[in-house]
């Protein structure tokens, strides 16, 4: 990887500095695997967990995902200067040096697992800098330009959350985080190839085997719909193997049925040769509704009646 034959970094403000640092983390996905943190104390808890192992749980796994996130945008430099909707990213602006970032990701890495040992425990910490390592090493730098099951397998790493979170109110794992996991890792393929069905031109642009650039919009949609139908077979098993009641089951049951529909519709509309964008964004943007909903269920069904 060469870090010095980019742009040379341009004059910035202290405030544009610090705003284009907090860029390189990728915020809106970090908050993203947050959402899925908190529940899954709770669940672990069987009840609330401790505000302040909550606060620390949440500091270290926004470190390790930005750092992650950071270490993505210096391998990636290269493609994001060819697609839209990356080409104000601060590398390539040219808002640091890849070098400033690469430093910076690896702090923040630092940073994550030695306070998430010291204040969570050590277990939690390995599983944040192993999602880092698995984001960075197999999705990244091998499977993302080279495979259309990109996403499929390196979806994996923004399902560790939950593991780091059960991990952190147990100092353990079992059946439940497993399939918990398994649920955002099913989740991630419908969800992200939504999204890439709005940009399949700048995959295409930066030669990135985005499913929808490589398969028909018919193909993308169908395996959208497998996916999801996955999905809702997924939060059903996680329901009985998390002891999780009523509220959990409805909410799951309606969602899913949402999600469903959504992507048949999406199947529809290919069939037909209509255009589908609109309709992948409108199913993108309810994919971040559902598992927020989703995971939120699980807390205020724990809260709201016990069932163990």
């Amino acid at each position: 990887m060469d870090l010095h034959t980019d742009l040379k970094p341009s004059v910035l403000t202290p405030f544009e500095r610090v705003k284009a640092y907090i860029a390189l983390t990728k915020p809106r996905i970090i908050e993203l695997l947050l959402i899925t943190t908190v529940p899954t104390m709770f669940v672990a808890k069987e009840g609330v967990p401790s505000f302040t192992l909550v606060l620390w749980t949440l500091l270290g796994g926004t470190l390790a995902a930005g750092g992650a996130n950071a270490i993505n945008m210096v391998v990636d430099r290269d493609i994001d200067r060819l697609m839209e909707r990356t080409k104000n990213r601060p590398l390539v602006t040219g808002a640091m040096t890849p070098t400033a970032a690469l430093v910076f990701a690896l702090t923040l890495e630092t940073l994550a697992f030695v306070q998430l040992w010291l204040t969570v425990n050590f277990l939690s910490a390995v599983l944040a800098v192993s999602a880092t390592a698995f984001y960075v090493f197999i999705y990244t730098m091998w499977l993302k330009r080279r495979s259309k099951q990109n996403i499929v397998i390196g979806g994996a790493a923004g399902a560790v959350p939950v593991l780091v979170g059960w991990a952190a109110v147990t100092n353990s794992l079992s059946w439940a985080p497993v399939i918990m996991f398994l649920v955002i890792f099913i989740w991630t393929p419908p969800h992200f190839w939504a999204l890439a069905v709005r940009y399949r031109d700048d995959y295409a642009a930066a030669d990135i085997p985005m499913l929808p650039v490589v398969a028909s919009m018919e193909r993308t949609a169908v395996e959208i719909l497998i996916y999801t139908i996955a999905l809702v077979a997924s939060t059903a098993l996680l329901g009985g193997v998390a002891h999780l009641g009523l509220i959990y089951a409805i909410t799951a049951l309606v969602l899913g049925a949402l999600f469903i529909f959504g992507s048949v519709k999406l199947v529809q509309l290919a069939r037909e040769g209509k255009a589908a964008e609109k309709e992948a964004m409108r199913l993108f943007s309810f994919s971040i509704t559902y598992l927020s909903l989703l995971f939120g269920s699980m807390m205020v069904d724990v809260l709201v009646a016990p069932h163990h």
